[in-house]
């Protein structure tokens, strides 16, 4: 499936700041279930782009805007070959549960299986585990049980927007039984590594098809997961859509959590409180449409929280990308 995605990122000052230096994870991934086919950015004010290869390989852009702006518009467009992972098996068997332990899968995933950030076991989320007889699913084989846990994850929240925040820790949508594709990911990675499986944060898009039953907020990004399991590979598993990933996502950016691959953050420097506007579109690549519309299409709307920035200020891209993450 050949795919066209387009990310416009707009933040306003409501006075003039003096520079802006933002990282940008928008890259999509090369890899054998997808083809990058074309990636640019834009910026304006316009800057000089640099690039490098994070910890965990993935493309991360840089850009220092040093002259007085009252606007910031990142607009990053995507062309991308999907093709879905390889039909998985029915099951596995049983030894999965051993090689899992092997010196191989704790050296090459070292940083995927321990507790970090958002993704970490906390009383609720024991709880949680023990009301829904969750670590009984380990008497399955390792594909199975992960099978099944993202049903249970799937049917345990409802899918809304708002509930909780990009910063938020996983107890919030424990509580509420609602969130996003971000909460629903981060509880499947801490029980997978409380498994002694290792899961990774995958940040990306989804050509979201309401008839497949996809819950997803079609004008946002999209987050899931991948576990890895030593006769597969990393598998890709989405509990916002409780579905295998396919050739409808468009992985981004891999990581321990949320907190490794948000799609832009940076500072500013300048007396200014500032808004946020974004607008996600994935289609099937067809003929291009101009900027002007896209933007009509996306409806960003702008982050209803504000923030004064002193000088040198933190954007607090964990809250503010929470427009941006509504997934």
């Amino acid at each position: 499936m050949l795919l066209e995605v387009r990310h416009v990122t707009q933040y306003h000052y409501d006075a003039s700041v003096r520079e802006s230096v933002m990282e940008l994870w928008m890259q999509p991934q090369k890899s054998g279930s997808q083809r990058l086919v074309s990636f640019e950015l834009e910026v304006e004010p316009p800057a000089q782009l640099f690039s490098y290869a994070d910890a965990f390989g993935n493309a991360v852009y840089h850009f220092d805007v040093p002259q007085p702006h009252e606007r910031l518009t990142i607009v990053a467009r995507s062309a991308v070959e999907t093709a879905g992972q390889p039909d998985l098996p029915e099951a596995l068997d049983r030894g999965e549960w051993d090689r899992l332990k092997s010196d191989f899968v704790r050296g090459e995933c070292f940083d995927f299986l321990r507790p970090h950030g958002y993704a970490v076991e906390t009383p609720a989320l024991r709880a949680f585990i023990e009301r829904h007889q969750i670590d009984e699913l380990r008497h399955f084989d390792p594909l199975t049980a992960v099978r099944k846990l993202m049903g249970v994850i799937y049917d345990a929240f409802d899918y809304e927007t708002g509930v909780t925040t990009a910063d938020s820790p996983i107890d919030h949508a424990l509580e509420e039984g609602r969130g996003v594709c971000q909460d629903f990911s981060h509880i499947m990675i801490a029980i997978c590594r409380g498994w002694e499986i290792p899961a990774r944060y995958v940040s990306g898009y989804l050509f979201t098809n309401r008839t497949e039953g996809d819950r997803s907020d079609p004008d946002a990004t999209h987050a899931w997961i991948e576990v890895f399991l030593p006769s597969l590979r990393w598998v890709g598993l989405d509990p916002t859509n409780n579905v295998v990933t396919g050739e409808r996502h468009v992985a981004v950016a891999v990581g321990r959590d949320y907190a490794d691959v948000p799609p832009s953050q940076g500072v500013y420097k300048g007396e200014a409180e500032s808004q946020l506007a974004v607008g996600v579109s994935v289609r099937r690549a067809r003929t291009a449409i101009a900027e002007p519309e896209f933007m009509r299409m996306a409806q960003p709307t702008f982050n209803g929280g504000r923030r004064r920035a002193s000088s040198a200020a933190l954007i607090d891209q964990q809250r503010q990308q929470q427009q941006q993450q509504q997934q």
